[in-house]
């Protein structure tokens, strides 16, 4: 294929078993679609212009964004080249369709062939000669055959409406509303009576339960008994007089259920009931509630217990059919990190997956119907893995049913949580985006700086023993980078495609242990040269692995398992895998501990319980177990001289941050989050040590509202 061929029309063209549509911007991979965003798109219709020719990186760059826009080229040309050889199984190293040229731009090396586009138009006009030919009885079977085509479009007309956009409208303005977090299984849900929406909010740094007016978004705390930790709603009783609300402040995933009056009154707990959420029957006088892997009805004051249906993972995000005849539900797969919606007829038969192979891996959840039946919406990320958005797919009536989902929302934000309101087909949503700043404190002060202005779009880092070098998670796609820690000689070292959740740099500077999750995959421990190469997973094993840490000699690596709220039910256990024999060991008495931190003496591991209201110290000389300090524990982290933890208390007014000594002292305080300010951060996080054992955090900002479409309004 060449320019001219392209200019006479040529839109489609095939290469091995892809073919590309450049007019319509679609990549089939043996007849099935296979999702690619734009600019990588752009990137492939680039080269397949000149399919052998080196196309040069500022060709691309007036290609893909124009001549006039400011970008990091460089970086965000590696993200379109990174998802464009992803989306082809394609590998630099050993190119089958795109090579790289350094300094030069890139060439496209596959034999392309180009499909003609009039073939279609050719056959057409040859039937149609064919048929004027023909016989009177030929001249009466074509108007019987145009007049069911006839029908048959209008049918089609009427049930596939004109496809104009949803509006989407913003509800609350206070940025603060909290999201739903599925890693740490966090169902954070709106509710609403159709005049007001009751949600849960963020209020210095602690969850709030909060109502706004759905009329202009005014928004009020909700008064709640302080047991209730970190509120989350299950949902709103049919007649709207009660929320059914659950904390989330402690470590373990089955929580009290309380049942909150929305117009007044006190709270009341729902006795002998332990879950990690409810939803109301549809007689709004029992609850259906959520614990372990069962789905049981009982009363609303916990009475008359029975089982209705046992789940192959952990439900949630319980919704009823408008008739109360079907049930839809969320399975959260904690080992493979997915999500999958579920309906179940109300006596707890016929259980089935909705949206079988729909996405891969499934990323679908919250599933509501409308009030009246006709739509039902949930949250996907379906068209791209690394932002949800809102679908919807139309029930009713049959002539206009559509039994492929649509998508409701298009970014920026990411979209998520959504809920049905009474009244019509509004629908309430979640609308989130993060802004990340990295903050070390002042030598002998309380008060913090931002860290290095090159780390300006990092969200995570770490910096290396001997503090010449620091790694760092992109922001904006989660991709790990490494350089000196003035910004220069910076690398890429993973892809965007590997979630990362936190990386440790060996004793020697030159490798990193990486913590991190390929879709539908297990969290996995890798390793990592610091120069650059493929990640390599430590263990071969088919379970979750989290926090590793280096020990003295580089030689071995101590980690642990996730907590029960994100890997329910799987024993934990703390252990050290020798990285020359991958022998594993686990480190005695360590049953039901977790997130592992060796100290760079290599003479204790810190840990702690599954609940993390305390610290526990394991002496390697001894080998016994001591408690350092019994209050709330998040991001242990030692000092460079193994002197000293410094870690978070989360169950705390203000997360403060603590220093304590070893192996025996009292916590000290650091900071909390009004040492911060001016940063406006809601929310904020203990990720290292910058040299000088000065604590570094990550502030989080986001801008978190609520959003609200009309299905029937476009």
């Amino acid at each position: 294929m060449n320019t001219e061929a392209a200019r006479n029309g040529a839109t489609r063209v095939q290469f091995g078993i892809f073919e590309a549509d450049l007019e319509a911007g679609e990549l089939r991979r043996s007849g099935a679609l296979v999702r690619l965003q734009s600019q990588p798109f752009k990137l492939l219709a680039a080269l397949l212009v000149h399919p052998g020719e080196v196309v040069s990186r500022e060709a691309l760059q007036r290609e893909l964004w124009g001549a006039d826009t400011t970008v990091d080229f460089d970086h965000s040309l590696g993200i379109a080249v990174n998802k464009l050889r992803e989306a082809l199984s394609d590998s630099a190293e050993n190119p089958r369709f795109v090579e790289t040229l350094a300094k030069r731009g890139y060439r496209f090396i596959a034999p392309v062939k180009v499909v003609d586009p009039h073939a279609s138009a050719a056959v057409a006009d040859s039937s149609a000669a064919k048929a004027r030919a023909g016989s009177p009885l030929g001249w009466w079977l074509a108007g019987c055959l145009a007049f069911l085509c006839l029908l048959l479009g209008l049918f089609l007309i009427l049930r596939q409406p004109v496809r104009r956009p949803f509006r989407v409208a913003q509800v609350t303005f206070s940025g603060h509303v909290l999201t739903n977090d599925l890693d740490v299984e966090s169902f954070s849900s709106s509710a609403s009576d159709g005049t007001r929406i009751y949600f849960s909010h963020m209020d210095n740094g602690n969850p709030v339960l909060a109502v706004a007016l759905a009329a202009n978004g005014e928004i009020s705390n909700f008064p709640l008994p302080s047991e209730i930790g970190a509120p989350l709603i299950g949902a709103l009783s049919p007649d709207g007089s009660k929320l059914v609300v659950r904390g989330h402040l402690q470590a373990e995933p089955e929580q009290p259920l309380w049942i909150v009056p929305t117009l007044g009154g006190d709270a009341r707990r729902v006795p002998n009931v332990l879950a990690h959420d409810a939803t109301w029957m549809p007689d709004g006088q029992r609850l259906l509630v959520a614990s372990g892997n069962e789905l049981t009805i009982a009363g609303a004051d916990g009475s008359d217990p029975h089982r209705l249906l046992t789940v192959q993972g952990m439900a949630f995000w319980l919704r009823w059919s408008a008739d109360g005849s079907r049930l839809c539900f969320t399975v959260r797969d904690s080992k493979r990190q997915t999500s999958e919606l579920w309906e179940v007829s109300a006596d707890g038969s016929n259980p089935h997956p909705l949206f079988p192979g729909w996405s891969q891996p499934s990323s679908e959840c919250c599933g509501n119907w409308t009030p009246d039946g006709q739509y039902f919406v949930f949250q996907s990320s379906h068209s791209d893995s690394a932002h949800s958005e809102i679908w919807v797919r139309r029930e009713r009536p049959w002539y206009l049913a559509d039994r492929e989902p649509r998508q409701v929302t298009n970014g920026p934000l990411d979209y998520q949580a959504p809920s049905t309101a009474p009244g019509g087909d509004r629908v309430y949503f979640i609308g989130a985006t993060s802004q990340y700043e990295l903050l070390r404190a002042m030598p002998k002060s309380s008060t913090f700086t931002t860290l290095d202005q090159n780390l300006s779009a990092a969200s995570l880092a770490q910096y290396s023993p001997d503090g010449k070098w620091i790694a760092w998670l992109n922001a904006s796609d989660n991709s790990l980078w490494r350089s000196r820690v003035d910004g220069s000689e910076r690398i890429q070292l993973t892809t965007p495609l590997q979630r990362i959740f936190t990386m440790k740099w060996s004793p020697d500077d030159r490798r990193l242990a990486v913590m991190g999750l390929e879709p539908g995959k297990p969290w996995k421990i890798y390793l990592i040269d610091a120069e650059g190469g493929k990640l390599t997973p430590v263990l071969n094993e088919d379970r979750n692995e989290a926090d590793p840490a280096w020990s003295p000699d580089g030689q071995s690596i101590v980690f642990g398992r996730l907590p029960d709220r994100m890997d329910n039910g799987q024993p934990k256990a703390i252990y050290l895998v020798n990285l020359q024999t991958n022998k594993v060991t686990e480190i005695p008495g360590s049953t039901g501990l977790f997130s592992p931190r060796l100290s760079p003496d290599g003479r204790f591991i810190a840990a702690m319980p599954l609940d993390q209201r305390a610290l526990l110290l394991f002496d390697r000389t001894t080998s016994r177990w001591a408690t350092l300090t019994a209050q709330g524990v998040g991001d242990p982290t030692w000092s460079h001289d193994s002197r000293s933890i410094y870690f978070q208390d989360f169950l705390d007014t203000g997360k403060p941050i603590y220093r304590i000594g070893v192996p025996t002292g009292k916590p000290q305080l650091v900071a909390t989050i009004d040492n911060l300010r001016p940063i406006a951060a809601t929310d904020f996080r203990l990720i290292g040590l910058a040299p000088g054992d000065l604590p570094v955090v990550t502030a989080d900002t986001p801008a978190v509202n609520l959003y609200e479409v009309d299905l029937n309004e476009r």
